[in-house]
């Protein structure tokens, strides 16, 4: 049995994780990732101190070494400056994805390879495959109401191969008793929410802190003027709350549909297929890498899922070159936003994922 570093969140997931992994009779040392302390006094909770604690306690109950791996400046590099600069170019970045492309099995792989480990354990909840070839493969999570395979489309075949998911082959209720069975002191813990590593903080707070204001008008679709915003670079495509607009007479809630930068304008309108821009049939993705073997033109069996929480579905690879997919939905979808990431699966396999670039919408909006 190999040497095993495992990622003590502080949670009871990454705890389980490892508890299971010492009860299996691997050699494991616990470790938390800090990456973020809220030096700039974010509005929100930033448990890291709490974390800390909670995973030393964790390390200390299954009898194992505990370490802290100080990455805070290559979470500022990878993750932070990847995040401001696509809101001020006027995407929306997806931090979690990347933070476990660049951090859990980027550098803190390369901290654990360069300690003598041989793997790096995860409380994810997805499943690996070992194939004929050697190869690996990842598929989802049994629990497909916590499955995070989706948080690793980018990840790519020596990361998937170094990695563990212990409690991946479980449902969320199975994991909450292991904690109590091995008496792990965070066993009633509330799992987190929020952005990877910083806490419970809203996007909107975290960005104030770094990206100044700037207010212009909110708009219908029709040209109507309905209010003010504060920054495009607040909004996300298909938002429903928090706008600041009120429903119309006829009680219709609005949505955003386009974030105009030439003149500083959001756009709003109905939560219904006939919006214009809010529907799309076809797409260009950009960056595709893959976990094991790729895909190609003419493959019947492809699903793309747009956001973590949509069902993947069918779609019609019509190009595919240098990391670049064409491609089209037989269904058309709800509010695909460029920067976010698209996640590629036959069946419940993970293929890998990019970065939606361009969107071709079923009905366009007039300027």
């Amino acid at each position: 049995m190999g040497k095993i570093l495992a990622a003590l969140s502080g949670g009871v997931d990454s705890s389980a994780a490892a508890a299971l992994l010492v009860d299996q009779g691997h050699e494991v040392v616990g470790a938390y990732m800090k990456n973020w302390i809220n030096e700039e006094n974010i509005v929100g909770h930033c448990p890291w101190e709490e974390d800390i604690h909670d995973a030393r306690a964790v390390a200390e109950t299954l009898g194992i070494e505990f370490r802290i791996v100080n990455l805070m400046q290559d979470y500022r590099d990878r993750v932070v400056d990847y995040l401001l600069e696509g809101y001020q170019r006027g995407i929306t970045p997806n931090p979690d994805v990347m933070c476990n492309r660049e951090m859990k099995f980027g550098v803190f792989r390369d901290y654990a390879l360069a300690e003598g480990f041989e793997k790096v354990a995860t409380g994810h909840y997805a499943q690996l495959q070992q194939r004929a070839d050697g190869s690996t493969s990842i598929l989802r999570g049994f629990d497909p109401n916590k499955d995070q395979t989706y948080f690793l489309a980018l990840l790519q075949q020596e990361q998937a191969a170094q990695a563990l998911f212990p409690i991946g082959h479980l449902p969320k209720p199975d994991v909450r008793a292991l904690a109590e069975r091995f008496q792990l002191p965070n066993a009633k813990k509330k799992d987190s929410q929020g952005i990877c590593f910083i806490g419970e903080v809203k996007m909107s707070d975290f960005l104030d802190a770094f990206v100044p204001k700037n207010p212009g008008t909110i708009v219908t679709t029709e040209g109507a003027v309905v209010g003010k915003h504060d920054g495009l670079h607040l909004y996300t495509l298909g938002q429903r709350r928090g706008i600041g607009v009120a429903s119309n007479t006829y009680r219709k809630a609005y949505v955003v549909v386009e974030k105009r930068e030439a003149t500083n304008e959001l756009v709003v309108g109905f939560d219904e297929p006939e919006t214009p821009r809010l529907y799309a049939s076809a797409c260009t993705v950009t960056d595709v890498s893959f976990v094991n073997q790729p895909f190609a033109a003419g493959d019947t069996e492809l699903l793309a899922q747009p956001r973590y929480r949509t069902p993947a579905v069918p779609f019609e690879l019509e190009r595919f070159e240098n990391g670049i997919a064409e491609m089209r939905f037989n269904d058309a979808q709800r509010a695909l936003t460029p920067g976010q990431i698209c996640a590629f699966y036959r069946g419940n396999e993970l293929l890998g994922g990019g970065v939606f670039q361009e969107i071709h919408y079923t009905r366009e909006s007039v300027s």
